[in-house]
Formats: structure tokens, C-alpha cells, sequence
């Protein structure tokens, strides 16, 4: 009999929007990041996102691809530093059904483990923050002075999120028959379709049509909104897209 775990995403998951979008925001306050970038590359997918009529996942990797170049040549201690003040100001700034499932789990005395897209250096922080038992997140490449290189290797996508579980459930013996994933993006659907018991949390619109095309994951998968102070269980035959 093997370990139950619970695999948890962060980004509109656990935490309310996005972690790099916070450290963006100390890059450029920061004046790490050009500000001029933000408004020449950034802005317009961010407006379009926030008017409804764009695609939130192509803001993000918008940041993403800014990001591996403005720290690139950067000493990893400096971007930790500020991964670090990101959590200790924002942190908090989570769901309340996450955050109590969270805790949930660890009185069950499951493995609770995140996988993330965010930069490892906010993962690990966020981990510690919130006692998850290990973190895997988006590892921006240094050398050997612990400088970065500009390469990454990605944890945004459900390949590399199938992969992390993988080798997870070799690292920890996890019985996946018994275990639970939270998350809220199609880079997560391979991480909730692996799982007996999977919860989709504040699901995109390409979330939610993969399950809907999945059969036997739309069958075990629940879907969680929350709203305000109000908490919506469903299921997706539920959601009209």
C-alpha cells in the first residue's frame, strides 16, 4: 500500500491570481524590468484578459518570456530576495477552500505537494509558507557562479506536470488510486486526469473542455468556484460553455 498524496497548483489555485505577476511587479519597481515593457509587450494582453476578451494563459506567458530575459545575468540570491519579500507581503492572499484543504490533507497524514509554473524561488517560498511536505516549480537555469542563464525548464505545462508526478510517486511511494489534485488551467488537466479524485478550482474555459471530452475524469472530477465569501460545488455537466 502505497503513500496518499494531494497535488496542489498555486497560480489561481492556492493563490488568488498569478505569483509572477507579483515579482513582475518588484522587477519593475525594482527597475530590474523596464517599465516601457510593460506597456509595449504586456499591457495589451493584460487588457484584453481583463475586459474578457483575451486568453489569461497568453498574459502569463507573455510575463514568463520578459521574465527569463530581464533576469538573465542575475545572482540567484537577488531574485530569491525578492521571491521572499513577494510571499511575506502577499502570501495570505489565497482561496479559503484551498487553504483549508490544504490543511486537511496534512491532518489526514497525506503527502501535500505543489506543482507549480510559478519560478521556483516563489514556489519554495510558498511552500514553506503554506507546509507543503515538497514543491516542484518552473527552475530558471544558473551557472555555476548561481548566475542565470536565460534558460528555463518549464512546470506550466501538463507534460512536465504528468512528469513531476511521475517521478513523485517514485520519490514517496504514492498510491495515485487514492490521491487528490487541485487545479485551475489545461496545464493541470494531466495532473487531476492521473488522480482518483480530482478538483478543478476556478476552471478556464480549455480546462473545462477537456473534461468535458474526457470521459472517465469528467466522471470523478469536481469542480470548485469561489466567489466572495461563497464556495460552489459543481460538476461539469453543470457549466454551460
Amino acid at each position: 500500500m502505497g503513500n496518499i498524496a494531494a497535488f496542489f497548483d498555486i497560480d489561481g489555485t492556492l493563490y488568488r491570481e498569478g505569483l509572477i505577476t507579483e515579482i513582475f511587479k518588484k522587477l519593475i519597481k525594482s527597475e530590474i524590468i523596464d517599465k516601457k515593457r510593460w506597456y509595449n509587450e504586456v499591457r495589451d494582453k493584460y487588457v484584453k484578459w481583463d475586459k474578457r476578451i483575451g486568453n489569461y494563459d497568453d498574459y502569463l506567458l507573455k510575463m514568463a518570456e520578459i521574465y527569463i530575459d530581464a533576469i538573465k545575468g542575475l545572482h540567484k540570491t537577488q531574485i530569491e530576495f525578492i521571491a521572499g519579500k513577494v510571499i511575506e507581503q502577499k502570501g495570505d492572499r489565497v482561496y479559503t477552500y484551498t487553504r483549508d484543504k490544504i490543511k486537511w490533507h496534512v491532518e489526514q497524514g497525506h503527502k501535500v505537494i505543489t506543482i507549480s509554473g510559478s519560478p521556483l524561488e516563489l514556489v519554495s517560498a510558498m511552500s514553506m509558507k503554506h507546509g507543503f511536505h515538497d514543491y516542484i516549480g518552473s527552475n530558471y537555469i544558473v551557472d555555476d557562479n548561481n548566475m542565470y542563464t536565460g534558460e528555463v525548464n518549464p512546470m506550466w505545462d501538463s507534460t512536465n506536470k504528468k512528469i513531476a508526478i511521475d517521478n513523485l510517486v517514485k520519490k514517496y511511494n504514492i498510491d495515485l488510486s487514492k490521491s487528490y489534485a487541485y487545479g485551475d488551467t489545461a496545464g493541470d488537466f494531466s495532473m487531476l486526469k492521473t488522480v482518483a479524485y480530482p478538483v478543478a478550482i476556478n476552471p478556464t474555459r480549455e480546462l473545462v473542455n477537456k473534461l468535458q471530452n474526457d470521459t472517465t475524469t469528467c466522471s470523478k472530477v469536481q469542480i470548485i468556484v469561489e466567489r466572495k465569501d461563497m464556495i460552489y460545488k459543481l460538476r461539469p455537466k453543470d457549466i454551460i460553455i
